[in-house]
């Protein structure tokens, strides 16, 4: 089947049954028969994507995407995502697109596979970035697995290490220093906002940090990136850990890992991921002292009996 787009009058954008019967016989403005064109050509890969990421790829602006969305229906992205994953991954018509009533378990069931098989799919994506930039004999390392290894280099080093994340990136931030401690002498965790993260940068600074990391993940908190702009100022080098590579807010070194969009929650598997994959990149940078400080750790952990033993 296909469908005409509003102007050019003529243009067509042919696509699978299921996304047609969706869109059914409305009129798609040229931004919009261009989104349509691109699920159609790549549904199976489409429905795995951000708002953000589908924008990238199909050459239109983020806000064009949810408008679409928006047009055939549906309240925003997410649910329209959500419509189209049983086209692909059950093979089912458009009757059986809409989401079922909470006490379906069958229905549960999928969308709790679908949620691991995004994980999957996002791991996957860091995987293969990475992999693309390994060194090899008469290669230096690039890419993510250069930005990595030079970011682990430099944070190994730098005394103390304030760690900065909001809202909902406290938790990644917590996991990262939690371990980060184990190994680095002064990690410094800054998860509040207003004047004590402020102070936080300020104490850092003077102590002779030179670099800031932030976990900064959707939806950005104003404060994070008023921090990063102040940290600037101060003349600390600031590198981040978030969903995207090109970011609206000032960092000096981009990690990007793609995040999960729920309605309800997100899923940050593959964000958390890229922090240990930085912390393991810090215990090479400094062998040693790594070494040293583990052998410590164990032996403190069995003197206060800190852990339950097997």
């Amino acid at each position: 089947m296909s469908i005409a787009g509003g102007a050019p009058r003529g243009l067509e954008v042919t696509v699978a049954d299921g996304l047609g019967q969706l869109i059914g016989d409305r009129r798609l403005s040229p931004v919009q028969q261009r989104i349509a064109h691109y699920l159609s050509e790549n549904l199976p890969d489409a429905i795995f994507l951000s708002s953000v990421e589908l924008a990238e790829r199909a050459g239109v602006s983020q806000p064009s995407v949810t408008r679409f969305a928006m047009a055939l229906g549906f309240a925003g992205y997410p649910e329209f995502r959500h419509a189209l994953r049983p086209l692909v991954l059950n093979g089912d018509g458009p009757a059986d697109a809409v989401p079922r009533a909470a006490g379906d378990g069958a229905a549960v069931g999928r969308s709790l596979l679908e949620m691991i098989d995004r994980e999957i799919r996002n791991l996957a994506a860091v995987r293969d970035r990475l992999a693309g930039g390994v060194p090899s004999p008469g290669r230096p390392a690039d890419g993510l697995s250069g930005r990595i290894r030079g970011l682990g280099a430099a944070l190994a080093v730098c005394e103390p290490l304030p760690v900065v994340g909001l809202r909902v990136s406290s938790g990644p931030v917590m996991t990262f220093a939690y371990y980060a401690r184990r190994i680095h002498p002064d990690v410094r965790p800054l998860v509040h906002g207003g004047s004590e993260l402020t102070d936080g940068l300020h104490a850092a600074r003077r102590a002779g940090s030179e670099w800031l990391l932030a976990v900064v993940l959707p939806r950005y908190p104003l404060e994070v990136v008023q921090a990063l702009e102040y940290a600037a100022k101060l003349g600390l080098r600031t590198a981040v850990i978030t969903d995207r590579a090109e970011v609206p807010f000032p960092a000096d070194v981009v990690l990007h890992a793609p995040v999960g969009e729920e309605p309800v929650c997100g899923s940050h598997a593959a964000p958390l991921t890229v922090a240990m994959l930085l912390l393991a990149a810090m215990a090479e940078a400094a062998p040693l002292r790594t070494r040293a400080r583990l052998e410590e750790d164990e032996r403190m952990s069995g003197q206060t009996g800190v852990f339950l033993q097997p």
